[in-house]
């Protein structure tokens, strides 16, 4: 669906370009009975694509942003970013119940240690199940009383025009998404001619969060199982910036906020890395 919304973005500004999609399953398609930190993070969600755009099988690949890890091979680069969809995590719950509803030792079904500890610092007693499968896997798995609530994208909720499920969206600073939430980055290989996505999918403050959010968690080694998230928000030249860290036990939260110039994008993701790292130090 992705994929096909690309190539007609691309058409309105392109037409005579012809495109052949070319399916590609991942091993983070594939393996769904664990949770990805476990089992080799976010890049198993790409590297099979990333293997297709080196060997030349394939021109451009079509990544969701928070997929992407902090490094990326040598050749290839994140030619577009697309305008971000709604980046909040939304909770939906079995019975339509608020969170605050919910019992204790209520349980949660979420693969994301990110919203995990998050959640658990916005209402501590929940227990937490691994929750794998697209969107419409997950929900069913609700509806199945595998769960008493899940925590989904709202983006990728809204792409299905399934947003009336959600019975709390939950604000960028109480729940930071994660890196790259609720964008697209288009993938390619550096020295191909790229300008056909810059002028038709690009979309310049979205790359200019993301870029920030990436720095954050370059300078973090985001490739690690630490729990990572990074959100910006840009107000005409200003950029907001939020940041969260937290050890692998799970044992504290730290966060941090930062805001400058939204064209000092990079500087501004790696100085905010700084303060959570000083802050975890203390």
């Amino acid at each position: 669906m992705q994929s096909k919304w690309v190539i007609n973005e691309i058409n309105k500004k392109f037409p005579y370009i012809e495109f052949e999609l070319v399916p590609i399953k991942t091993s983070g398609d594939v393996i769904l009975d664990k949770r990805l930190d476990k089992i080799g993070g976010k890049g198993l969600f790409i590297k099979e694509l990333e293997n297709a755009l080196l060997d030349d099988s394939i021109d451009i690949a079509v990544h969701s942003a928070k997929d992407m890890p902090a490094e990326l091979p040598g050749g290839l680069t994140i030619a577009a970013v697309s305008e971000r969809e709604d980046p909040r995590d939304a909770l939906i719950t079995r019975d339509g119940k608020s969170l605050e509803q919910l019992g204790d030792n209520a349980v949660i079904g979420t693969s994301s240690v990110r919203r995990e500890v998050q959640l658990s610092q916005i209402k501590p007693g929940m227990n937490f199940k691994t929750l794998r499968g697209n969107v419409l896997t997950r929900l069913n798995k609700l509806v199945n009383r595998e769960y008493d609530g899940i925590v989904l994208a709202m983006a990728g909720l809204k792409r299905l025009g399934l947003e009336d499920k959600c019975v709390r969206c939950f604000n960028v600073e109480d729940m930071i998404p994660a890196v790259g939430q609720g964008a697209l980055a288009i993938e390619a290989r550096k020295d191909d001619d790229l300008a056909y996505l810059i002028e038709s999918i690009h979309n310049e403050e979205a790359a200019l969060a993301v870029s920030a959010e990436r720095a954050y968690l370059t300078k973090l080694n985001g490739g690690c199982s630490m729990p990572i998230a990074a959100h910006a928000v840009i107000e005409e030249n200003k950029m907001k910036l939020w940041g969260m860290l937290a050890p692998e036990d799970k044992s504290e939260i730290y966060r941090a906020y930062i805001e400058g110039n939204k064209h000092d994008a990079v500087a501004l993701g790696t100085k905010l890395a700084d303060m959570v790292t000083e802050r975890r130090k203390k």
